[in-house]
């Protein structure tokens, strides 16, 4: 099966069993992130390489793609089987960071609020995996108060000039677009109202600088340089005063993107771990027979599968144009896997002892990455922001 196949449109007879089409395509996916593995994806990070062969090979199987229009190359499916898609190689160890931003975000903004020529232009190569396009939101002053961006938009006749600073822009050396938001010069309250415009990473005045990270990962961070950057009007994605509805698109997205990520690095850690403490005999038991072993993993197990539940609620509410109603479960979810993440990597190095951080198992090399979830693309201290004031209704704390 490819991702190109119809949008799922069957109702399960058992909602929490996936369709036979879903199935189908997790496993087609799995089968391409085995046959890569863990150690393509190191050797990249290791060596300065991107996963460029596995990105077009995923492409033109159409797993890209999934959630975009038939009409402009994708599957014509949802967040729900791209999500599949991000789990599936995440726990094959070769979670691609891009998808969270270019298909999910970026497609999904453009195939709801772009006009038809942008349609046209960026959708095809995002689903086919030719184009890949960055989101810029993040500033170095506003962090996660999104309301204080300063990037700013003013007109100069037709066109557009764009003036300010990103920071935390993920793979910026390998996209031929970033998404930016900006704010229109007249937009002096103190409520974000997004302008979305899309900048080639070759215009003028457009220039951006890695971040060093202590992480092994093929995929980089960026800060951006906008200074008087000149765009046609035809770079403008939706309203110059969107509000906050238009990133609602592409802001769900990422968190239930960012929790399949983390449930598939969550898998992977834990299928290491079981493997080998089914394996280690010593006083001639398996060390997975002692309780000290056995329920850590077991419990690690069990919120996996809670934060997994929730990621697909959110992918379900989210696909049925439910934007508003899916931000709960999808912060809900990325909070949950980034938890259940974190405390399965530790378990699993725990369990293999000096092992866990040997090369050969291949567990070290999370206990990193696994950090990153909790902490992006939206902190877990902000999620509980958000329960706390949207759930329960208290009163704000900022």
């Amino acid at each position: 099966m490819t991702a190109t196949s119809e949008r799922v449109t069957e109702t399960p007879v058992n909602p929490f069993v996936e369709t036979e089409e879903r199935a189908a395509l997790r496993a087609s996916v799995a089968a391409l992130g085995k046959r890569y593995g863990q150690q393509y994806f190191m050797e990249c990070a290791r060596t300065g390489k991107k996963t460029d062969e596995l990105w077009a090979e995923a492409g033109k199987l159409g797993f890209l793609g999934v959630n975009l229009p038939e009409e402009y190359g994708g599957g014509g499916a949802g967040i729900y089987e791209l999500a599949i898609v991000m789990e599936e190689l995440a726990a094959n160890g070769v979670g691609l960071l891009m998808m969270v931003v270019s298909p999910a975000i970026c497609g999904n903004i453009i195939a709801r609020f772009g006009t038809d020529d942008q349609k046209q232009q960026w959708l095809p190569g995002l689903s086919d995996g030719s184009v890949t396009m960055a989101f810029g939101i993040t500033e170095p002053e506003a962090g996660s108060n999104s309301h204080q961006i300063t990037t700013t938009a003013r007109r100069d006749g037709d066109d557009w000039l764009l003036t300010g600073r990103k920071v935390w822009i993920s793979g910026v050396d390998q996209a031929q677009a970033v998404l930016i938001v900006a704010r229109t010069e007249d937009a002096k309250t103190g409520k974000l109202k997004p302008a979305l415009f899309i900048v080639p990473t070759d215009t003028p005045n457009f220039e951006y600088k890695q971040i060093d990270m202590e992480l092994i990962n093929p995929e980089k961070q960026f800060q951006l340089f906008l200074d008087d950057v000149r765009l046609p009007s035809t770079a403008l994605v939706g309203s110059a005063d969107a509000a906050l509805g238009q990133l609602f698109a592409g802001l769900n997205p990422e968190r239930i993107m960012a929790a399949a990520s983390a449930l598939g690095m969550a898998r992977f850690a834990l299928d290491k771990a079981v493997d080998y403490v089914k394996n280690r005999t010593v006083w001639k038991t398996p060390i997975g027979a002692h309780q000290a072993i056995a329920h850590p993993l077991a419990q690690g197990k069990i919120e996996m599968e809670m934060a997994k539940l929730m990621m697909q609620k959110a992918a379900t509410m989210y696909d049925a144009g439910d934007d508003w109603g899916a931000a709960e479960p999808a912060n809900m979810s990325k909070y949950a896997a980034a938890e259940a993440c974190v405390k399965i990597v530790d378990q699993a190095v725990q369990s293999m002892g000096g092992n866990g951080l040997s090369s050969e198992y291949g567990i070290a090399p999370l206990l990193n990455l696994c950090r990153v979830a909790r902490v992006a693309p939206v902190s877990r201290e902000m999620v509980l922001n958000f329960v706390a004031q949207t759930s329960l209704g208290l009163p704000k704390s900022y």
